[in-house]
């Protein structure tokens, strides 16, 4: 079993996954890490939970939206099915870059601090 030691918001961890798919786990752990630093510099303080929770929320926020996407091509008759992944295959190829990323990152701090901010209120 492979091993992978990264560096995520100043921490360091040991990621376990299969012999050979160490460089997949690092790029991934690299687009963590810029979610990361875009949460980071839109200032505040986050504790090492709160600040994964974001990047958590950024990642879920970016998936739905491709789903939505897909289905509405799909729904046109512009998008095949896909094939199904091979059973050797445990995490998916990251997307092509959204040239609209700024702004759905803007919206999604935004949802973030709402979110927050009605969470902390008593």
């Amino acid at each position: 079993m492979g091993q992978v030691n990264v560096r995520v918001n100043g921490y360091n961890h040991t990621i376990g996954c299969k012999d050979g798919e160490e460089e997949h786990v690092t790029d991934l752990v690299a687009q963590i890490e810029e979610k990361v630093r875009v949460i980071r510099s839109m200032g505040g303080q986050f504790s090492e939970a709160r600040m994964l929770l974001h990047v958590a929320l950024l990642f879920a926020d970016e998936a739905t939206d491709l789903r939505l996407d897909l289905a509405r091509l799909r729904s046109h008759g512009a998008v095949a099915s896909p094939p199904p992944p091979p059973a050797a295959s445990l995490l998916p190829v990251p997307p092509e870059p959204d040239p609209q990323l700024a702004d759905r990152l803007a919206r999604i701090a935004e949802r973030i601090e709402n979110i927050t901010g009605m969470i902390e209120k008593p």
